[in-house]
């Protein structure tokens, strides 16, 4: 499970201005983040505002985003929801060809207990014909997937072979890594704190940030990755004022000025999602500039 270490990026879903998807921009987009250096993508996460695709679109962007990928680095699918039977459905229809991984997210709304969220990722791992990574994300859910839960689904089944952890939770943090199995992986899910998860055990990060600066974030979790953490102070540090300003009004919103003014794709969003504020784009547009 080595090739889920260092960078994966959860890519954006392009818009054009009639917010159909932007094929192009797409395809300009995952050629940017190979050449800038990255492991792997993951394709439909929250990040590619899958809440507001249609089950068709899905299943043309995975397709897509394969086709372009075309093996030339990891590739991870997002398939979660809240309807437990819906989601085996899609994970069981799911044409793997180019993927290594299912990303799936706990699920959101229901605020299930600890024993429904075992359930949830039992009936989704017996079903998979893939690995598959935890993604725990309180924030958006309304639920959090404790230490607890987490250990005991990596020993459970052996292909649940990592978690995404965005609770920001440290002493949670500090519990998986203490008893989780030693070859399930902890992976970054906030940008902000990759640096100290690296340094307490985590693979690397699936970073939003990544999408407009694949090259700046790849190498300064590579350098984590390889003990460096003095000489990876500065990128983190660099990265402070464009990682918080990607979020400030919400993401992938932040994100998305960025990539427009890099020439990459249009800054559209599906509502209920809106673009910045002019007041936002102005600074993460000079932010950027300093890249």
């Amino acid at each position: 499970m080595n090739k889920f270490y260092g960078t994966g990026i959860a890519i954006v879903t392009p818009f054009l201005a009639d917010g159909q998807v932007d094929y192009d921009g797409l395809k300009k987009l995952i050629n940017y983040l190979i050449d800038g250096g990255v492991e792997y993508i993951v394709s439909l996460g929250t990040t590619g505002e899958s809440a507001t695709l249609s089950a068709d679109e899905k299943k043309k962007i995975l397709a897509f985003t394969a086709g372009v990928v075309d093996g030339r680095i990891n590739l991870v699918a997002g398939i979660a929801g809240n309807n437990t039977a819906e989601v085996v459905e899609q994970v069981k229809a799911f044409d793997i060809t180019g993927y290594d991984a299912i990303l799936s997210a706990s699920p959101q709304y229901n605020k299930p207990t600890q024993e429904g969220i075992y359930q949830h990722y039992k009936a989704i791992a017996e079903n998979a014909k893939l690995p598959i990574i935890l993604y725990n994300v309180p924030s958006r859910t309304g639920s959090n997937v404790s230490a607890e839960t987490t250990v005991r689904l990596a020993r459970d089944f052996k292909s649940i072979v990592g978690i995404k952890e965005a609770s920001g939770n440290f002493d949670q943090i500090n519990q998986i890594m203490r008893d989780k199995p030693a070859d399930f992986l902890m992976i970054s899910g906030d940008d902000p704190i990759s640096l100290p998860m690296i340094a307490l055990g985590a693979v690397g990060v699936i970073s939003v940030v990544g999408n407009a600066l694949p090259h700046q974030i790849s190498d300064m979790i590579r350098r984590c990755l390889n003990y460096d953490f003095k000489g990876a102070q500065k990128g983190h540090y660099d990265l402070v004022d464009i990682t918080r300003l990607c979020f400030v009004e919400g993401s992938p919103a932040g994100v998305k000025t960025a990539l427009k003014q890099l020439g990459i794709c249009g800054d559209k969003v599906r509502l209920p999602l809106v673009a910045v504020s002019d007041y936002t784009a102005d600074k993460i547009i000079k932010e950027i500039q300093k890249f």
